[in-house]
């Protein structure tokens, strides 16, 4: 089985990343410079024509969308445990994740780039301050969720992989999330994992690369 993940840093890509690299999977990276717009040519949208990271290539077959790609890899790679066993508990995982994907992640993309929420001109501010109000809210849901626990669930699983790249993506717009402690907790216990810091020194690296090439 051949694996391609076309990656592009400081996206939700971090999120098969991590659980390839949890899974012992062996796979390929293709790096993709969103900032020079890379995911918008054409030999890109053939793969994906929604212009979009990540994209997971199985065999020449492309999977896109992070909580799809997360399920594949979890089921391909059943001895990594990467969801839960019971059924009830697997679902909530999935639920979670879909959560982190059309819940969190959108007001991270608004604080992001406002303007493509808004085009009023002043607004850019008022749709920045919205978002982390309400991305705040669901930090706190989740805070709530791993009050004394060390995961989501009884281990780890691709659900803590997703959220953990929501809470440190807003950490990049120099939000301050210290009143969330379960989650500032359960972000230093990811980071002391392999598979973290190895993707950590990847994601410096390739960062480093595309800067070089601009």
């Amino acid at each position: 089985m051949q694996l391609t993940l076309f990656y592009a840093p400081f996206t939700c890509s971090f999120v098969p990343y991590l659980a390839l690299t949890e899974a012992g999977a062996q796979f390929e990276i293709q790096p993709v410079n969103t900032r020079a717009g890379q995911q918008m040519t054409p030999e890109y949208l053939k793969l994906n024509p929604k212009r979009k990271v990540p994209v997971l290539v199985v065999d020449g077959q492309p999977i896109t969308e992070t909580v799809a790609i997360q399920i594949w890899i979890a089921r391909t790679f059943p001895q990594a445990k990467l969801l839960p066993a019971d059924p009830i508990q697997e679902t909530k995982a999935i639920s979670l994740m879909a959560w982190c994907a059309s819940g969190i992640h959108p007001n991270i993309t608004r604080i992001k780039a406002p303007e493509r929420f808004c085009s009023v001109p002043g607004t850019e501010e008022d749709v920045r301050r919205l978002a982390a109000e309400q991305l705040f809210e669901h930090f706190q849901i989740a805070d709530d969720m791993l009050e004394g626990r060390e995961f989501f669930f009884d281990r780890f699983t691709v659900a803590d992989a997703h959220f953990v790249w929501c809470f440190r993506a807003g950490m990049r717009f120099k939000l301050d999330q210290s009143r969330f402690v379960n989650c500032m907790a359960h972000l230093e216990r990811m980071k002391r994992r392999p598979s973290m810091q190895k993707l950590l020194a990847y994601e410096k690296e390739i960062q480093a690369e595309f800067a070089a090439a601009a």
